[in-house]
């Protein structure tokens, strides 16, 4: 996806004085807002931490004197060098990663995250291993996080430790200075540049910290990048469904389509939430469209008043997805507040051993946000595709010309035919990318790891998904408005016989240009369309669609 990382100032997020919410995660990840942490996050992390550096090394606490996973009950240390050691040397194994480089405002969204986890209290770290996590997003550094590595437990290792190791040092005297500068991983510089954490550190003057014991698992074991996956994946998603609901009303209309299957009464009658609201929202952006046929108080002229399903059952579809992402909200920012490393520390046990071993790190919740929101996108795609088959098809569209294309000679063009074969390979696509990764697990490290999420490679479907679907639905826009260009056209409604939603919308579309300056104009006979279909999806993927669709809310 396109990471949009121009710095708002005027936008502050302040994290430890109130829950991380999505809006503040876009602002950072994608519009580069500052962060800042509240004064009382020292206070806040003192408990934790004073107790791991007091608990001593005379018997074995699990990550901070014994070694990780399998390898826990082997040995404990006893040197306090070796416990900081052993967090040196987790983060440098565990940076196994390959594949593409993540883009930046995944790598942003990560790090806000694994911020706010360090900042709960529980993880047994100084506040300065959480306040260099800070710096670097207000200073721009951006490690290179290879896509692939984390199982979704423990935790997203491999990719977190991409993290870790641009942040951190050896410990004094154990590591020479070229066995450091190789050792700090990578970051994100300007284009396509990469360069060396130690390098880009240096460059943002920020110091590399050496862990200390318990503070290398902190940074590695828990769920923020495939959390940071699904968040983005949902704000889009989010954003996607509303476009969606004024391509397709766009549709209806160019399609002289039947109200009656928008009737108030006719959902209350289900009483499925999501459903009422689609249907209302649908009601509200054909309001004034004279190309419907009968409403609520307006007999149908045509019989039998019934469309296809994919224009009258557009509640029944969408509302269900309506519902399956506000589910998905929940558990996303639930996920995005809390302290999902292993152990965790709770001072307040009587017990003396304060170190807790768990599985917050295990994503399954996730895992499965992430699959349903594929399934739900994919769904939006589906029944979009068959609106836009519906449009080209002079047999289904009610009057429209072939391939929405108005030829001197029938057959010279191809008019809309193409863009139509784009959004079934897209759909098609979606499909399998739906399949649920959740349902997956493939044991690791000696069989002590037995059951894992798979959460990564879900939070990486659903992104996908929803690209997808962006351009599917930036599809329908480009055809719907061509459609109800055409309707004008042959006079069969004038201008201000056009909802007001889709008049505004399609004078978005006619007022904007392509990458080549070409303004994304009534198509009269063939040209290339990538350009158009690019302009579009941009529209789709700002939100422009839907910020002029609201202006008239």
């Amino acid at each position: 996806m396109t990471a949009h990382l121009t710095q708002t100032a005027d936008r502050v997020v302040v994290l430890g004085s109130a829950r991380l919410t999505l809006t503040d995660l876009v602002a950072v990840a994608r519009h580069g807002a500052r962060v800042e942490l509240d004064a009382a996050v020292d206070e806040r992390l003192r408990a934790s931490q004073e107790w791991v550096e007091a608990a001593g090394l005379e018997r074995p606490i699990y990550s901070i004197n014994t070694g990780f996973g399998s390898l826990a009950g082997r040995q404990a240390f006893a040197d306090p060098a070796d416990a900081a050691e052993l967090s040196r040397r987790l983060v440098l194994s565990n940076a196994s990663g390959i594949g593409r480089y993540v883009d930046r405002e995944l790598v942003r969204a990560t790090m806000l995250i694994r911020a706010v986890s360090l900042l709960s209290g529980h993880s047994g770290v100084r506040p300065e291993v959480a306040r260099l996590v800070v710096d670097m997003l207000n200073a721009g550094v951006h490690p290179a996080i290879p896509e692939y590595g984390s199982l979704g437990a423990s935790g997203d290792l491999i990719p977190l430790a991409h993290l870790a190791v641009v942040m951190t040092k050896g410990v004094a005297g154990r590591e020479s200075a070229e066995e450091d500068a190789r050792n700090s991983g990578e970051v994100l510089a300007d284009g396509d540049r990469v360069v060396s954490g130690a390098d880009a550190m240096a460059d943002a003057g920020l110091e590399r910290i050496a862990l200390a014991a318990k503070e290398g698992l902190a940074l590695l074991n828990g769920t923020s990048f495939s959390c940071a996956q699904v968040a983005l994946a949902l704000h889009d998603a989010q954003n996607l469904l509303d476009t969606n609901l004024v391509t397709a009303a766009m549709s209806i209309e160019a399609l002289r389509g039947f109200g009656d299957a928008f009737i108030a009464e006719l959902h209350e009658a289900r009483g499925q939430a999501g459903q009422i609201e689609v249907a209302a929202r649908i009601r509200q952006l054909l309001t004034g469209a004279s190309l419907v046929d009968g409403d609520r108080d307006r007999d149908p002229v045509r019989q039998p008043p019934q469309d296809a399903y994919s224009l009258r059952c557009v509640p029944q579809v969408l509302g269900p997805i309506t519902d399956t992402l506000r589910f998905v909200a929940g558990l996303v920012e639930n996920e995005m507040n809390a302290a999902t490393d292993n152990p965790l520390i709770f001072p307040a046990l009587p017990r003396s051993l304060k170190a807790v071993s768990g599985g917050n790190f295990h994503a399954e919740y996730m895992a499965f946000a992430a699959d349903f929101l594929a399934i739900a996108v994919t769904e939006i795609g589906n029944i979009t595709e068959r609106r836009l088959f519906r449009m080209d098809d002079g047999t289904l569209n009610r009057g429209l010309p072939d391939m929405l294309v108005n030829s001197a000679q029938v057959g010279m063009d191809c008019g809309y035919m193409l863009p139509q074969y784009l959004a079934a390979a897209l759909v098609s696509d979606c499909k399998t990318l739906a399949h649920p990764d959740s349902v997956d697990s493939i044991p690791t490290c000696a069989n002590q790891e037995d059951h894992v999420s798979m959460a990564n490679n879900a939070g990486r479907h659903a992104r996908q998904v929803v690209a997808n679907i962006e351009a599917v639905v930036a599809i329908e826009l480009l055809m719907a408005a061509q459609a109800l260009d055409l309707r004008i056209l042959q006079e069969e409604v004038t201008e201000d016989g056009l909802a007001p939603t889709s008049r505004a919308v399609r004078a978005l579309v006619r007022g904007s240009e392509d990458e080549q300056g070409q303004p994304v104009a009534h198509l009269t006979q063939d040209r290339v369309l990538y350009p158009w279909l690019r302009k579009a999806v941009e529209l789709v993927h700002s939100g422009a669609v839907v910020a002029t669709a609201e202006g008239l809310s």
